[in-house]
């Protein structure tokens, strides 16, 4: 059986489990992801994220599956929003344990169930100790958090592996935290009474988070006070698809099956490929008109006072990793340095008697950003070349390498491949009927001040034509996975489904849109390129698993470069 095929066989059946616990026909799972009709169920709590789907550990799967239905039933969704902290951090770890207040709730005779659960947790915490996130002073806190909650809770035992690695900062928690754990226990049957010791927990573990955010701050930008550099150091944790509240707001995009597949039993098919391009914008563009453009742009970027260094920093903490470099002498904390023993026994107060491994932050990650240059992107183009134009320069500052590229169509309404079709008749089912064409407009090894006059040529108004998104997504991952980075990112930036006409007419209205998904999905379980889909005013969560969208009405800020900034680094890869 293919991966593919496996993959679906288990979406089938963890989406029967979740359907039979809670009795609600409209949840099913794409992707490895929950869905309700067609919006993704939020699950907040990190151990039931990421992509634990190896073929040896099914019972991890099935453990998430089980969890989310936990929680579905036993929580009112409702009165949890009405209770949650502001404080992103608080509202992160108020969402984490309500999780596992849930998991409490196995009905009897469901020891399969139970059995799951606790796996998901363990398979969770084991990933947490083996990729690094231990090694930081936030992760450790908020690890031993979630071991002390879950051990009360369950009445079980810390995973053992780590048991000694967080003893200590179990022992340094347990006097401030004592009661609210106590507390949540007492009440695992009544949510707004639990809910109020896990308030209290999770604030105190939130001021506990900011201090060490104190700490970064004076380090690192003596004069900036950004309050997003949390949210920032905790990527990993935050689960930034699940912003509901933008989601709410903007449309979902229309997605469907394309009933001309069905009928043809065929793959999708391109009609005639010889008319297809390749093309660097600003080479079309005349060089003053180009400056005008680059002109434009820096106006609109200044007038927004956008604090790029600040940017480059953030997407550094949320990007990079730390690779180990040495060790850090006369420290007063870490391991024991033998060569000092001596010092011990002479001056038993001296404490600079440790030393610490040293790391420094390490790059290896390349982000290619693809725009839909469809008709209707014209309207948001400026924002959004602000938006690219700044990630770029800050992604570059980063030491991460970045590229531009864009798609639309040679022509409107199918240009000469539907002339082609046309003179043969008419076939039914011709495929894709339209030119397609393909932008560079920066190069993956081009440095953003090189690079920056062929940025401007987004402004190129008849650029912008129709869209066929699944050959452009494969097109990109295509050029990523030339390079030899060890992670690859695809944001695909569009504000609409696929759409060409030609094809469209020619075939049915979802050809396209099945074939992008088709793609999409095809490059999500390779696992060679993580396929992003930033929406301009639209929910994309029908094509893209990982997706975030954007209402670019209001001009970009450091608010929204800093969600963003923390979503692209929500899925980091193990430490080096």
């Amino acid at each position: 059986m293919s991966g593919s095929r496996e993959l679906a066989r288990r979406d089938a059946l963890c989406a029967a489990t979740v359907r039979a616990l809670t009795g609600d026909e409209a949840l099913h799972y794409r992707g490895g992801r929950l869905y309700r009709h067609l919006r993704p169920v939020p699950m907040h709590a990190p151990h039931l994220r990421g992509d634990r789907r190896d073929e040896e550990d099914f019972a991890s799967t099935r453990g998430a599956a089980d969890a989310s239905a936990l929680r579905i039933v036993y929580s009112d969704a409702a009165l949890h929003r009405a209770l949650a902290p502001d404080d992103a951090v608080e509202r992160m770890i108020f969402d984490m344990l309500e999780q596992l207040r849930c998991e409490t709730r196995v009905p009897a005779g469901m020891a399969g169930v139970r059995r799951n659960v606790r796996h998901r947790f363990d398979a969770w915490s084991l990933a947490c100790y083996e990729t690094g996130v231990l090694d930081s002073d936030i992760g450790l806190l908020i690890y031993t958090v979630a071991q002390m909650a879950a051990s009360r809770l369950s009445g079980r035992a810390v995973l053992e592996e780590t048991e000694g690695l967080i003893e200590a900062t179990r022992a340094a928690l347990a006097p401030s935290l004592g009661h609210a754990l106590a507390g949540m226990r007492r009440h695992c049957d009544d949510q707004r009474a639990y809910a109020a010791h896990a308030l209290d927990l999770a604030r105190q573990v939130g001021t506990m988070i900011r201090d060490v955010r104190n700490a970064f701050v004076e380090s690192h930008a003596p004069n900036d006070d950004d309050e997003d550099i949390p949210r920032t150091m905790l990527g990993t944790w935050f689960d930034i698809d699940d912003e509901e509240g933008d989601i709410e707001r903007l449309a979902l995009a229309a997605s469907g099956d394309s009933s001309a597949r069905d009928a043809s039993g065929e793959d999708y098919r391109v009609f005639i490929a010889r008319y297809d391009r390749t093309i660097r914008p600003a080479s079309l563009i005349r060089a003053a008109l180009l400056r005008e453009y680059r002109e434009r742009l820096d106006e609109v970027i200044a007038a927004r006072h956008i604090n790029v260094p600040r940017l480059a920093r953030m997407l550094q903490a949320a990007i990079t990793v730390p690779r180990r470099d040495g060790w850090s002498f006369g420290e007063e904390d870490g391991r024991i340095d033998g060569r000092r023993l001596a010092q011990v026994v002479a001056s038993p107060d001296e404490r600079r008697v440790f030393r610490r491994e040293r790391e420094r932050p390490h790059v290896d990650c390349a982000v290619s950003f693809l725009l839909d240059c469809s008709g209707s992107m014209k309207a948001s183009i400026e924002p959004v070349a602000v938006m690219i134009d700044v990630l770029v320069r800050a992604l570059g500052m980063a030491g991460v390498a970045t590229e531009v590229l864009g798609f639309t169509t040679g022509a409107w309404n199918g240009g000469r491949p539907k002339l082609d079709w046309l003179a043969k008749g008419r076939p039914r089912h011709p495929g894709r009927l339209n030119e397609a064409c393909h932008m560079i407009f920066k190069e993956g090894d081009a440095s953003w001040r090189a690079a920056r006059g062929d940025i401007a040529a987004l402004f190129k108004a008849d650029l912008f034509r129709e869209g066929i998104d699944g050959e452009a997504v494969d097109w990109a991952c295509s050029r990523l996975i030339a390079r030899d980075d060890a992670r690859r990112i695809l944001v695909v930036i569009s504000d609409g489904s696929p759409m060409d006409s030609a094809t469209a007419q020619a075939n049915d209205p979802n050809y396209l849109d099945q074939h992008l998904r088709e793609v999409v999905a095809k490059h999500e379980a390779a696992r060679r390129v993580e396929v992003l889909g930033l929406g301009v005013g639209l929910d994309l969560s029908p094509y893209y698993r990982h997706h975030f969208a954007v209402d670019l009405s209001v001009p970009p800020d450091m608010t929204l470069f800093a969600k963003l900034a923390a979503w692209l680094g929500a899925r980091r890869r193990g430490r080096v």
